[in-house]
């Protein structure tokens, strides 16, 4: 295997039928309550792999390798993640060992991997299914590379959780069940130094094109506009609009943004526009 190569469990093209004149049948959504939400969650990758697979064979060999191949959604995604992340000088093959090594040491993370797939599929109508998150949410893959430097890092293995959170490169703290939408940035503002990016607390929703810079606090239950530019902290249950944002009342109540996706109801508070 020559440096940086992409790993492979099939050395040959597996042989595929026409896509078939049916549609797989995929297990219903949303999973029943039970401890085995990571059984029930596989499963459904495995089927909907399969069903893409059928309908389109020049998928077939990468779903294959990628899902259909492996025991488990630990192992599908450690080999997964390796081939995202490698390089001609960190190589697959210890990259996938790595997480491997990790996600079975540590069955809080493989909790947080179906809690994410789980969320993912509820609250973001473009997810199609958990395989489309899995195989192709970039936010995705990136919180499952970070907590595995996280893991090496309290375990005083910084040179490695360094070079393995380059790859992903996202400094900021990011709470439980926080909705994040696309072109969003969490960033330093150029001149701090040492702690300089954004807290975000529990349940928040920022909006697409967002922009929240420097070492500012969201707090719990906050909502971000789209397009928003904010430098200062945003206390609980308010919502920032605005660029640079203005700040609009607090809410009461137990509603977490994050989790609802209620992305327009501060809009009557500063706007008598009507549909």
């Amino acid at each position: 295997m020559t440096a940086g190569q992409p790993l492979r469990d099939d050395p040959q093209p597996r042989r595929h039928s026409p896509p078939a004149l049916h549609p797989a049948v995929v297990p219903a959504y949303p999973p029943p309550e039970s401890d085995a939400d990571e059984s029930w969650v596989w499963s459904q990758i495995k089927a909907e792999a399969r069903r893409d697979a059928d309908a389109e064979p020049a998928l077939a060999s990468f779903l294959y390798a990628t899902v259909l191949s492996h025991p488990s959604l630990d192992r599908s995604l450690a080999f997964h993640l390796a081939n995202k992340l490698c390089s001609s000088t960190l190589l697959s093959t210890l990259l996938y060992d790595l997480f491997v090594a990790s996600l079975a040491a540590h069955p809080t993370l493989r909790a947080a991997v179906v809690a994410d797939l789980l969320a993912a599929r509820s609250r973001d109508p473009a997810c199609v299914g958990f395989s489309h998150c899995l195989l192709n949410y970039k936010g995705f893959l990136a919180i499952q590379a970070q907590r595995v430097a996280h893991v090496l890092w309290a375990q005083d293995r910084r040179a490695l959780a360094l070079a393995l959170q380059s790859r992903v490169a996202e400094t900021a703290v990011i709470g439980d069940n926080v909705s994040i939408l696309h072109h969003v940035t969490l960033g330093g503002t150029g001149k701090a130094v040492g702690d300089r990016h954004p807290k975000i607390g529990d349940g928040v929703l920022i909006g697409a094109g967002a922009t929240i810079l420097g070492n500012v606090r969201i707090g719990a239950g906050a909502k971000i506009g789209a397009g928003s530019l904010v430098l200062i902290d945003v206390p609980p249950r308010t919502t920032a609009v605005g660029n640079p944002a203005r700040l609009l009342g607090g809410k009461k109540g137990d509603d977490m943004p994050g989790e609802s996706m209620d992305h327009t109801s501060f809009i009557q508070q500063w706007s008598d526009y009507s549909i």
